[in-house]
């Protein structure tokens, strides 16, 4: 049966990050906010927790994972970027913004899309979910929290305790926090294609 922590969106107790992370580096999967909606969390290195996602969502081998870091400085160590790349990343970022990016060395193969070698990768706007990153000390491996034959994420800590309560290790509830995904910004190729308008902002000419 899962842990449920009510923790603070704007002044996260670090009590309770700290125990969150504990269960993270024990292989433990958890339910936490975004600024975008609830997603599944845990650590990168774990392949037995990521198949967990993987059976929870029903998802194939295809899937996109995103890499959620607390800020830019981790970006080289596993996305190749060009300035120009790197300005439109920092420009949106924190915020509801997933970036798809060509995969360094670095990333596991398990993380990343097993033909095109990418993955994505965002700064979330969400206290709890940077602190979490903070006391981690890496990114976070994370998949929106859409149960198979839903199109919507589960929104409320509480449907998710209840919903999941046997297959998660922690639900953090942070209060509500949105059902709109990210706003997904391809910047693989030449010039960014926008691939999904979400809740992150986007001018109507901005990207092809």
């Amino acid at each position: 049966m899962s842990q449920f922590f009510s923790i603070h969106p704007e002044n996260p107790q670090q009590r309770l990050i700290d125990q969150a992370v504990e269960i993270l580096r024990k292989g433990g999967l958890i339910a936490y906010p975004t600024d975008s909606a609830y997603a599944l969390g845990c650590h990168i290195g774990d392949k037995f927790a990521l198949d967990r996602i993987r059976a929870l969502r029903q998802l194939d081998k295809h899937h996109n994972f995103t890499l959620m870091c607390r800020d830019l400085s981790e970006l080289a160590n596993y996305a190749r970027v060009d300035n120009s790349d790197y300005r439109l990343i920092k420009s949106k970022t924190p915020g509801a913004y997933t970036f798809i990016l060509n995969a360094t060395s670095e990333v596991p193969r398990r993380l990343q899309h097993p033909k095109r070698k990418t993955l994505g990768l965002r700064v979330p706007d969400n206290n709890i979910a940077l602190a979490l990153m903070e006391t981690l000390g890496e990114p976070l491996m994370t998949s929106s929290l859409i149960l198979p034959g839903d199109d919507l994420p589960l929104t409320d800590p509480y449907d998710i305790r209840d919903t999941l309560e046997h297959q998660l290790e922690l639900v953090i509830d942070g209060g509500f926090c949105g059902m709109e995904p990210t706003t997904v910004i391809d910047l693989t190729g030449d010039e960014p294609v926008l691939v999904r308008r979400g809740c992150g902002p986007v001018e109507d000419d901005e990207f092809a």
